[in-house]
């Protein structure tokens, strides 16, 4: 007869020793108090200077891990423009195609779950302050579009615009979309790998 199998033991998770968990414990414990703190600090509406000063200290901390977030979408002066991006992909052909990025209106439930982060990347994405990101948003519309047979020559990235206004009577309206291409690239070969 052949062997039997030994008997499987369960596996029986090893404690840490009591200095690691006491340290994990509080450096748990310390990040999620700083973290509960650090909030409040972020996005109370406030010009008092040590508030100014602790959210300079925490930006960085906000901005890599993408946690910022902007309140004048509510209050004191809501922001009055509606806005979005897109891309117009110019061909080596001369053929032409336009490339929109995702408007949350425009999606259904699920898609606007995965893609919400979409709103954020274009509200800074548009902005002078992050031209540094364009370069790189045009290589990757030159990718999704490289399709093959025809390679992009030209990437037009679009802000498209219209302002709501209030009327005299209390009502809004919106004026009419407005457009400007706000980077143009010349794609290169390596771009498309």
């Amino acid at each position: 007869m052949g062997k039997t199998p030994a008997a499987a033991t369960p596996s029986v998770p090893r404690k840490l020793p009591s200095g690691l968990r006491l340290a994990r414990d509080i450096a748990v414990n310390t990040f999620l108090i700083f973290h509960l703190l650090a909030i409040p600090v972020w996005c109370l509406p406030t010009n008092n200077p040590l508030m100014l000063a602790c959210r300079d200290f925490l930006r960085p901390y906000f901005l890599w891990t993408g946690l910022f977030q902007s309140w004048d979408m509510f209050s004191p002066n809501p922001k009055s423009v509606n806005n979005y991006l897109e891309a117009l992909i110019i061909y080596r052909d001369g053929s032409t195609v336009n490339y929109s990025f995702p408007r949350m209106q425009l999606l259904d439930f699920a898609e606007r779950y995965y893609k919400e982060r979409y709103r954020k990347y274009e509200e800074v994405l548009a902005s002078d302050d992050h031209a540094a990101l364009w370069p790189d948003a045009a290589r990757y519309i030159a990718r999704l579009h490289s399709t093959g047979r025809v390679a992009p020559q030209t990437i037009m990235l679009i802000n498209r615009w219209s302002y709501v206004a209030q009327r005299d009577d209390g009502t809004f309206e919106r004026t009419p979309w407005d457009a400007h291409v706000f980077y143009s690239y010349t794609v290169k070969p390596e771009d498309l790998n």
